[in-house]
């Protein structure tokens, strides 16, 4: 069984890698990865990004302690997108704002909105 290929040109060398807790199913980060970001988590097995301020990889956890193990990866149909589904290692906290996800800020609707789609049901 072969790979799929990572189409890293869309987005100028980078896909969007989002990390999601293996046993959980909660997405804790997204991150972006160029080619070499990608090649070193497969190889490593834990997840390394491309930081795109700091234009340097970076292996998540590196000072923290909070590690990213790989259990599996996965691409969407256009192979444009990564998954790594994983194990957090240190404290469990993902997000360098001390929460276990980054999506910790919730957004409100309109009341049409929700009305619509429960209307949709």
């Amino acid at each position: 069984m072969t790979n799929p290929v990572i189409d890293f040109n869309k987005m100028d060398g980078l896909v969007p890698g989002v990390v999601q807790d293996a046993a959980t199913g909660e997405v804790l980060m997204l991150g972006f990865l160029n080619e070499t970001s990608y090649a070193m988590s497969l190889f490593s097995g834990y997840v390394t990004f491309w930081s795109r301020t700091r234009q340097k990889l970076w292996m998540k956890g590196e000072s923290s302690g909070n590690r990213l193990r790989i259990v599996s990866v996965a691409t969407d149909c256009d192979n444009d997108a990564i998954v790594f589904r994983v194990i957090v290692e240190g404290d469990g906290l993902v997000c360098h704002e001390g929460t276990v996800s980054c999506f910790t800020k919730a957004i409100t609707m309109p009341v049409s909105q929700t009305a619509e789609v429960a209307n949709a049901r």
